[in-house]
């Protein structure tokens, strides 16, 4: 869980970067059919040379190809290599996931994304300035709710935040809680007519879920996507389950700003995951994050009117991450030659993009191993941007 600072720019690159269509990408093409991704591993390189990161890899889709890259160390003690099948927390993307499933239950009539939070959640939002039957699930989906982000309610800043969080990143939260920590902060305005990144939003968004199938938020995401997709790496763990099952390297932290390269790193690998219900708990790897990606891009996973409803984008403003849109549990970024679309997550010690061309033949998933970048006023989200324009754009000097 992150601090205010670091909670808006998680909420910010929790998701991350999209946009539209990559229409014209001329220098792309040229870097594909030189057969490199030289200036993506340079990119690579310098997030651990340079940004002082642990560990960075990427793994690009293009059509029917296939690239992996890395720099660095997945832990810091062996030395070892970051590798393809390594799994790691992808914070806020899972809200795709969220999303995606409210979206095949509206396609499938068993919801509206225009009811009210209150028809399926009783007297769960209610007082301190909100109403739950003036708050849509349209409106959680792209936080246009006015509901505050629990992450800066004052017993979150006061527990999470720097050295405090190594004591309690093993507390246990239920998703009621969470939506009453949120609530407790007073909205900032009245549903409809602002844009604020909540995590609180997907909490409500999973509850909703839950009521209206009967199943788990798990069940749903898993019966939907991971078998269908053969997804073998992705699941969301129990709240009380704070390590990571399978491969996977070792994450850091260094519990203060983005930039600051004098700090000392702690391991943060296991924490309890219940803070990020609905929001942020999801484990997985870029190759499964590819594949989810690639089929809700092409169209795949919804049909095509709640397709255009989840790329129907809001204009953030100056409150998310420059040249950044977002829609229904996706974002969009333009790039110097042209828009990607996808999304992004952070949690403590492991940030994550997946973003690629609006009709997902081209993708890149990326992650670190670390939640800081020395000399980068967005931290990794800087990182990351270099990536895509390189791999996108031809671009090493973004």
């Amino acid at each position: 869980m992150k601090t205010t600072a670091r909670a808006a720019i998680t909420t910010v690159l929790a998701t991350a970067v999209a946009g539209a269509l990559l229409t014209a990408t001329p220098a792309a093409s040229a870097a594909s059919a030189a057969g490199g991704h030289q200036g993506l591993q340079t990119t690579l390189d310098q997030a651990v040379t340079g940004a002082g990161l642990p560990g960075a890899m990427a793994e690009v889709h293009n059509g029917g190809s296939t690239w992996f890259g890395q720099a660095g160390a997945a832990d810091l003690n062996t030395g070892r290599p970051l590798r393809p099948q390594d799994r790691f927390r992808i914070g806020s993307t899972t809200k795709t996931f969220v999303a995606t499933v409210l979206l095949q239950l509206e396609a499938e009539h068993r919801l509206s994304l225009d009811d009210s939070v209150e028809q399926w959640l009783p007297g769960l939002v209610d007082g301190n300035g909100y109403d739950g039957s003036k708050i849509t699930v349209r409106q959680l989906l792209n936080h246009t709710s006015g509901i505050a982000n629990f992450a800066v309610a004052d017993q979150v800043s006061k527990d999470f935040q720097g050295q405090p969080f190594l004591q309690h990143r093993f507390d246990s939260f239920t998703p009621r809680q969470l939506v009453q920590l949120g609530i407790s902060v007073k909205p900032q305005f009245a549903p409809g007519t602002g844009w604020q990144y909540s995590d609180t939003n997907y909490v409500l968004a999973g509850l909703v879920i839950e009521q209206a199938t009967g199943h788990s938020l798990a069940r749903e995401i898993t019966d939907r996507f991971v078998k269908p997709l053969h997804l073998k790496s992705t699941y969301e763990p129990t709240a009380d389950d704070t390590g990571i099952h399978g491969p996977h390297g070792r994450f850091y932290s260094k519990l203060g700003p983005f930039d600051a390269p004098t700090l000392p790193e702690y391991d943060v690998t296991e924490l309890n995951p219940s803070w990020g219900y609905g929001s942020g708990d999801l484990i997985s790897t870029v190759g499964d994050l590819s594949t989810f990606f690639q089929a809700l891009l092409a169209g795949r996973l919804l049909p095509p009117a709640q397709t255009a409803e989840m790329f129907t984008m809001q204009d953030p403003g100056g409150a998310w991450i420059p040249q950044s849109h977002y829609g229904l549990g996706v974002a969009s970024l333009t790039l110097s030659c042209g828009r990607v679309w996808g999304m992004g997550g952070a949690i403590d010690g492991s940030w994550s993009y997946t973003f690629g061309t609006r009709d997902g033949r081209h993708l890149l998933s990326t992650e670190v191993n670390g939640d800081w970048a020395d000399g980068e006023q967005w931290g990794p989200v800087s990182v990351f941007t270099k990536e895509l324009e390189a791999e996108f754009c031809g671009n090493t000097t973004a």
